[in-house]
């Protein structure tokens, strides 16, 4: 040990008198960058001890980032933060990527981005968190403006992305629409018309064919359709034998996909990606203008239709398009066109995803677990047995009294919701300072994300076998009990709260009846089932499946 120290501070001497020699010399450019012009060994280290350190540095940076990690959840690196972490959990599965993250942090950690990026944010799991921000402290929660600005585009001044007054007039006229008798028999009668004029024959197709289908594909576009008729009051005919294709299903599709991966993008990035038309910005540019185009005309022929009706047939439609046409702002007047476009694609998002993505994963389920299929059986059989004509009627159309006394068939819906729910995370913004009951400090401007998804996965508020498909759980006695909005937020809560939830249900239990007591449902051997990622989580290739009819 001795004889090295010594022959290292003979190399120090020699690196010395070799500077003093010739500026050519190979030591390390820190000794002609010395701003003081200190000759100290540090500055005048060989270039292979100089790699030595710089190997130390990195490793110990290494440890040190690694070692946070298990403090915050994340490894926290110099400059780029956690953003290597993000970019791996996006290339797998980025809601279970999170769910683990939040259960290994009891249910709330700071995801830190990148140095002067905007991607710093709270994300919680935590009921108590959940409640606080929905409910008890729901004005210290708004959407915000970085959600605002960054769904603008798509969703514009709509129910979803408003806040304050604006927000409160548009929930409070679809509340008393949405309330309404004459608005309730139109979803319902349209969605019988749909399901057994359209929905049924294409299925029956599948079968006579003999070729598989793409199950989510077909409920997109019956809810799509159903939506359309609720907000818009006009039929796009997606769900048509053949299945047509239909330029503003594809297009609201493509931008929906486009705008969530601005969450995951720097603002400043994705900004100058739309000046310039690059990338998703350009299929998004593209995808909104035939989005505005056809709302666009929708409103035309609606406003020319109005003017020559007679005030008697204007009040027999109960479109939310034409609800909204007869108010006026406070300044008297009545809503611009882009208001009336915004209020529509607001609900066509709420009403075409909700319910047929969370049917599409309740059928991947019940393939998994057939048991739950026979009890649901079961139950509609004894509903229909319970009839005073036996079952005569042809064909067999379940009436809304059956639909409510199915009663496991919710459950299994919502245990499906639970562990899938059709929006698996959510956004908002912090107003003044504030604290979460379980002590995360949050300061004005703070964004932060509640992850509905995971909390279908968490011990502590469904149990050991909350990863289990069990609708047992929501029953009491054999009735669905309903739970806390804060420990099962697939319809959100507080305020907030889904509208549409009631015909959500009625929607999904009216679908899955109708097919369940027609056919086998069966998923095609091997076909890949993942989330993707968008605002809504679909199956990221849809739902291969082959029917058959049952006997």
């Amino acid at each position: 040990m001795h004889s090295y120290n010594i022959s290292y501070h003979l190399n120090i001497m020699n690196s010395l008198n070799t500077i003093n020699m010739t500026s050519s010399s190979s030591t390390s450019f820190f000794a002609y960058f010395n701003p003081n012009g200190l000759s100290t060994s540090l500055f005048l280290l060989p270039d292979i001890q100089m790699m030595e350190i710089f190997l130390a540095l990195v490793v110990f940076i290494s440890i040190h980032s690694l070692r946070q990690g298990k403090k915050q959840g994340l490894p926290n690196w110099p400059l780029v933060g956690m953003l290597p972490s993000l970019i791996l959990g996006l290339r797998k599965d980025m809601y279970e990527w999170i769910s683990d993250v939040l259960c290994r942090m009891n249910g709330t950690f700071t995801f830190r981005g990148p140095w002067l990026t905007n991607l710093n944010c709270v994300v919680t799991s935590d009921p108590r968190n959940i409640e606080y921000l929905l409910k008890t402290k729901f004005s210290n929660f708004p959407k915000g403006d970085y959600f605002r600005s960054t769904v603008r585009d798509l969703l514009g001044d709509g129910i979803f992305s408003a806040d304050d007054e604006i927000w409160q007039k548009q929930r409070k006229t679809a509340s008393i629409e949405f309330h309404s008798a004459n608005f309730r028999n139109m979803t319902t009668d349209s969605l019988l018309e749909l399901v057994h004029s359209r929905l049924l024959p294409v299925l029956e197709d599948s079968i006579k064919q003999l070729i598989p289908i793409d199950l989510q594909d077909v409920l997109l576009r019956l809810t799509f359709d159903n939506v359309c008729m609720i907000a818009f009051g006009v039929d796009p005919g997606c769900l048509h034998p053949g299945l047509p294709e239909i330029p503003f299903a594809n297009a609201f599709e493509s931008a929906t996909e486009a705008t969530i991966l601005r969450f995951v993008t720097p603002t400043l990035v994705w900004k100058t990606m739309r000046c310039l038309g690059l990338g998703t910005e350009r299929t998004l540019k593209h995808s909104l203008k035939k989005v505005d185009e056809f709302a666009d005309e929708v409103i035309k022929t609606r406003k020319k239709e109005l003017s020559l009706a007679s005030s008697e047939d204007s009040k027999k439609r109960s479109d939310l398009l034409t609800v909204f046409m007869g108010l006026r702002d406070e300044q008297g007047r009545p809503f611009s066109g882009k208001i009336l476009r915004d209020i529509c694609v607001n609900f066509i998002l709420a009403g075409r995803d909700t319910s047929s993505v969370a049917l599409s994963w309740f059928f991947w389920l019940l393939n998994r677990n057939p048991e739950v299929e026979e009890r649901i059986l079961a139950e509609i059989c004894k509903i229909l047995n319970e009839r005073e004509d036996a079952i005569k009627e042809s064909p067999l159309i379940f009436k809304p009294k059956e639909i409510k006394q199915m009663e496991y068939l919710q459950a299994a819906l919502s245990e499906a919701l639970r562990l899938y729910p059709s929006v698996p995370v959510d956004h908002k913004e912090v107003v003044e300072d504030d604290v979460f009951p379980d002590g995360t400090v949050l300061k004005k401007g703070t964004k932060v994300v509640y992850a509905i998804y995971t909390m279908g996965r968490m011990e502590g508020i469904w149990g050991k076998d909350c990863r289990e498909y069990k609708p047992e759980r929501w029953l009491r006695d054999g009735r669905y009990m309903s739970e806390s909005a804060y420990r099962f937020t697939a319809f959100n809560g507080g305020p907030r709260l889904c509208l549409g939830k009631d015909f959500a249900y009625y929607q999904m239990k009216f679908v899955a009846a109708s097919i369940l007591y027609r056919y086998n449902v069966k998923v095609v051997e091997g076909h890949p089932v993942t989330p993707k990622m968008a605002l809504t989580m679909y199956l990221k290739y849809g739902l291969q499946v082959k029917l058959s009819g049952r006997t």
